[in-house]
């Protein structure tokens, strides 16, 4: 089935689009967030991806993670939207768009994490230690930032 933003890509090309995504970040019980490494251009990110016309965002969510992780969340929570300036960008194949991103957050999941539709070539845990912006796709930096943030504000060990 063609989604709706590759419909629009077909009569449009590359022009900048207003892109309404949807995305879950992981954390599984050693507070370690899943991320998987971009096929299209080496970066870390959590799973997300564009709504569909009429699909409620939560079932977005739920429809990426298990399309590109072959996992199902343990209850959904909001985390952030993620919008603005930081959020334009450019595919590797010239696509552009302005992203308008429903984050949520999940405390747990059912299945085994893999990378199995060829947008990540890799998935792996990662410490908020081990994390680095550089290593982060570009729209998704401030929702990493974020995290980081409040975690730290909940634990001082961090």
């Amino acid at each position: 089935m063609e989604g709706y933003i590759m419909g629009l890509r077909k009569l449009v090309g590359h022009i900048p689009l207003l892109q309404c995504a949807a995305s879950v970040m992981i954390v599984d019980e050693k507070g370690r967030l899943l991320l998987g490494k971009r096929s299209d251009s080496g970066y870390w990110g959590y799973s997300g991806g564009s709504v569909e016309l009429d699909e409620p965002v939560e079932a977005c969510a739920k429809r990426e993670l298990y399309e590109e992780m072959g996992i199902k969340p343990k209850g959904l929570e909001l985390f952030m939207i993620n919008s603005g300036p930081e959020t334009h960008y450019i595919y590797p194949n010239g696509d552009e768009v302005s992203n308008v991103e429903i984050v949520y957050i999940s405390h747990g999941f059912e299945g085994v994490p893999q990378a199995i539709d060829g947008e990540h070539t890799e998935l792996r845990f990662f410490e908020l230690s081990e994390l680095s912006m550089y290593m982060i796709n570009p729209p998704i930096r401030p929702v990493i930032r974020e995290y980081i943030i409040r975690q730290k504000g909940n634990n001082n060990e961090l």
